[in-house]
């Protein structure tokens, strides 16, 4: 596995992986009705753009397995974990480990005091493992629907 910077050409391949993991691999925390509002099929062509622009404005790496992206994470230069997605073929092989291990190596390079973000339920037990503490539970509202997710950071010392 290798990491790399994101580039724009990868956009689709991201996005495409984003929509995945997420209709799948979060199906056990999330209602089919959640998922539907979380990441909209019809959004995904008037994502491309926006996505594409904030992943080339943030710090964003992408892992790659046999030239397909597997994983991808960004952080904002203020220190928001922003997204933080593997493949849904690709669980539990450690690229979120090695995506967020460089992230956070970018994070005390710009000698940022913490990194937070809003981990998913499904998320949760992961961030934890990396030292993440949980700040609270958050209900999101889309479109109508609650979603639950926690606000979670991890301090430099």
């Amino acid at each position: 596995m290798q990491i790399m910077k994101f580039h724009v050409s990868d956009s689709e391949e991201v996005l495409s992986l984003f929509y995945d993991t997420v209709h799948i691999v979060n199906a056990n925390d999330y209602s089919k009705e959640q998922l539907d509002v979380w990441a909209p099929i019809s959004e995904k062509d008037n994502k491309m753009d926006i996505w594409g622009t904030s992943l080339t404005q943030n710090i964003t790496y992408v892992a790659k397995k046999d030239g397909r992206i597997v994983g991808f994470g960004d952080l904002t230069s203020s220190g928001y974990l922003d997204r933080l997605y593997v493949h849904k073929d690709y669980q539990r092989q450690g690229i979120a480990s090695a995506l967020i291990h460089k992230l956070e190596r970018e994070a005390k390079r710009l000698h940022l005091p913490e990194v937070h973000t809003h981990a998913s339920i499904t998320a949760k037990l992961f961030f934890l493992s990396k030292g993440y503490t949980i700040v609270c539970e958050q209900t999101v509202h889309r479109q109508g629907i609650a979603l639950i997710n926690y606000k979670m950071r991890k301090q430099f010392v």
